[in-house]
């Protein structure tokens, strides 16, 4: 059997809902052990995003969403208090033997319970440690909610999608989610990368927002090169033709 990319890479899951878990099980698809720590007595927030719901032996719905199994397969999970001093004390002595951490707290959390970088670097050099938030760890915006819509609409992505008068329209599914946990398993993998040539971890710190900044080459190159932000097209192409719907 040919080996996985990521065999033998442990990962340690403290995220939660979308961005962070679909960032880990793509690092579980390639092989690694991702092990995700979810809260006692409820779980992740999605295991209960339903209908649909995943079937049991006898086709009847369980009480697992299908929402959660979409974004969490391929791991172990445990429960894990992390907001008492035993379950950070665990939290700590998991991170000491992992190769990668993930957490989407909000910035300050972390620290709060003893499981940010700096403390979890000290046990484990070779850690490298992944911090998904809406705006990033530092600045104006790090303490501001950041769900999908509000990174659609804040980073212009709304305002180009939809047909031309009408309002502006997220789009179709959780994509602020869903590229921010591409770009969090690329960023893992090249920190991986790099931790092979001179054995050290890192911290990354990825943001939602710049995420779906990145995303959008022809609306920012408009704007960048015209000064004149891009308006909706419905389905045509805002810089080439012919683009849009024919039968």
């Amino acid at each position: 059997m040919t080996q996985a990319a990521l065999d033998g890479i442990k990962v340690l899951d403290l995220s939660r809902v979308l961005a962070g878990p679909w960032c880990t099980q793509i690092l579980a698809d390639l092989g690694a052990d991702v092990v995700k720590i979810e809260r006692p007595g409820v779980g992740d927030d999605t295991r209960t995003w339903g209908p649909p719901f995943v079937k049991d032996a006898n086709g009847n719905d369980s009480d697992q969403a299908s929402y959660f199994t979409a974004c969490n397969r391929n791991k172990r999970s445990v429960t894990i208090d992390i907001a008492q001093p035993e379950g950070q004390a665990l939290v700590r002595e998991l991170a000491a033997r992992s190769d990668v951490l993930i957490e989407n707290f909000r910035p300050g959390v972390a620290q709060r319970l003893g499981v940010d970088y700096e403390t979890l670097k000290a046990r484990n050099p070779s850690l490298v440690y992944l911090s998904i938030s809406g705006f990033g760890q530092q600045g104006e915006f790090k303490g501001r909610p950041a769900y999908d819509l509000i990174i659609q609409a804040m980073s212009g992505l709304m305002s180009t999608t939809g047909r031309p008068g009408q309002e502006p329209t997220c789009v179709g599914d959780s994509v602020a989610d869903l590229v921010t946990g591409l770009f969090g398993a690329w960023s893992l993998m090249t920190a991986l990368f790099a931790r092979e040539r001179d054995g050290q971890g890192r911290q990354i710190d990825l943001s939602m927002f710049d995420a779906m900044l990145a995303l959008q080459l022809t609306s920012a190159s408009r704007l960048f090169a015209s000064g004149t932000a891009p308006q909706r097209v419905g389905n045509r192409h805002p810089v080439t033709s012919p683009v849009d719907c024919f039968e």
